[in-house]
């Protein structure tokens, strides 16, 4: 007995010590400020809005992270990792960030153009009436600000440096919680509709306040001209993050669209608060994976390396998975109260599948993330269509079949899939077989 208390007293000293644990604990405080104002926004828009508001919303969000990958050319991933690499080498930065800028303007002004010309027609895809074609134009006027201010965050996260990096994380969670909060108070679903396309653009303000007298934040950084070679680079993770961006939203649309169509919006609506409560809790997680996990990842060359990073990735992250799971289904009915009200409670079914989703979904992700930090196109590229195809298809079956308890049911299946084939795809990480892997990880 003594011997077993020993040694479980030495792993928890090891996990304690890892730098994943450090950045978890770093982003821990962001994250919690995150949920707090996300509690916030959540519960006053959907009390105002209601389920088929929320959904309307969803669908609208969607859209919107679709439209602001390609307004970043799909580089942010891109740019955390060059920077990782190159930020001790001057000359190499100031060509990875003007090009960054210039693919960035370029892309956006395109993005724009096509949102307001067409915003009638957009908006009766993505809403199902030309009624909202208005908050096109008003996202194709602010879209170049949103995309300005993620590539800003990807410079500070390719730096490691943490620290600002949870500062401005924490300061736009509050300034956008009291800008989507003031304007779904002022005109309620048009309001909230506003605010999901532009509150992110308000945030490019308070990160360069936030990054004023940065040693790279200065325009002989930003003014040299388009290099073919570092834009390769780049358009390497541009394919990866656009295939990504495109695909769970998507596969969120056709399917929130069709129970819409079919049930009715209340039902979808409920659906889309489950996944917005989903995405609360993983920040907890998703967080840690972006600040740390991919840079990590990005600078290890050597297999041996790798395969301690993901491992020892597994033993953080799975018993936080676990117990974190384990108090929100046990919470789920005072969740729902705090967050929603009375017309959400069918979302009661959803958390079980839900959950069990989301965890396999986090433990295949840390696996996942290896072919971003390798730039493993053609894997990432055939797996992300070929896994949201199978989403659609299984999620149409099941809905018919079961309702919308159907849908978390067919993110369960998709996902157990998605593990397996990632275990298949790195086993020769993973089984110390590395012959195979020496060429791609490089």
């Amino acid at each position: 007995m003594a011997g077993l208390v020993a040694k479980a007293k030495s792993f928890i000293s090891r996990v304690l010590k890892a730098d994943i644990v450090k950045v978890f604990s770093l982003t821990s405080i962001s994250t919690l400020v995150k949920m707090c104002t996300g509690l916030i926004s959540v519960k006053i828009v959907a009390s105002i809005i209601g389920p088929a508001g929320v959904a309307l919303v969803g669908q609208l969000n969607n859209f919107a992270t679709i439209a602001m990958a390609f307004s970043s050319g799909g580089i942010n991933a891109g740019i955390t990792k060059y920077i990782a690499e190159y930020r001790e080498d001057n000359s190499m930065v100031a060509q990875l960030l003007s090009n960054a800028l210039r693919i960035t303007t370029i892309c956006s002004a395109i993005c724009a153009v096509v949102l307001i010309v067409f915003h009638r027609y957009i908006s009766q895809l993505v809403m199902l009436s030309a009624d909202y074609g208005y908050v096109f134009v008003i996202f194709g006027i602010t879209i170049l600000l949103y995309a300005l201010n993620n590539m800003l965050i990807s410079i500070v996260n390719g730096y490691k440096e943490f620290r600002k990096y949870v500062y401005i994380s924490i300061a736009n969670s509050i300034v956008g919680v009291i800008f989507t909060v003031a304007l779904v108070l002022l005109w309620e679903l048009k309001g909230a509709l506003i605010s999901a396309v532009t509150y992110q653009s308000v945030m490019l303000f308070i990160t360069l306040w936030m990054l004023r007298g940065t040693p790279w934040l200065k325009w002989n950084f930003f003014k040299k001209k388009l290099d073919k070679i570092v834009s390769d680079k780049y358009f390497k993770y541009a394919l990866m993050a656009i295939v990504n961006t495109l695909t769970l939203p998507i596969s969120q649309m056709f399917l929130r669209g069709y129970v819409m169509a079919e049930i009715s919006p209340i039902e979808a609506g409920c659906w889309e608060g489950m996944n917005r409560i989903s995405n609360m809790y993983l920040m907890v997680v998703t967080s840690s994976f972006g600040v740390y996990y991919l840079p990590r990842l990005s600078e290890i060359s050597q297999i041996d390396k790798l395969r301690h990073e993901i491992i020892k990735a597994y033993k953080v992250v799975v018993p936080i998975l676990l117990v974190g799971f384990g108090l929100i289904y046990t919470l789920r009915l005072f969740i729902i109260h705090l967050l929603f009200s009375d017309e959400f409670l069918p979302m009661t079914h959803l958390f079980a599948w839900q959950l069990f989703g989301d965890f396999v979904k986090m433990c295949s992700w840390l696996l996942a993330f290896v072919m971003l930090a390798k730039a493993m196109t053609k894997l990432y590229v055939t797996t992300e269509i070929l896994f949201t195809l199978s989403y659609v298809f299984i999620g149409y079956l099941f809905v018919n079949y079961n309702g919308i308890i159907g849908l978390t049911q067919a993110y369960l299946c998709n996902y157990i899939l998605y593990m397996i084939t990632m275990f298949i795809c790195f086993r020769n990480i993973l089984l110390k077989n590395n012959a195979l892997f020496r060429k791609k990880i490089r």
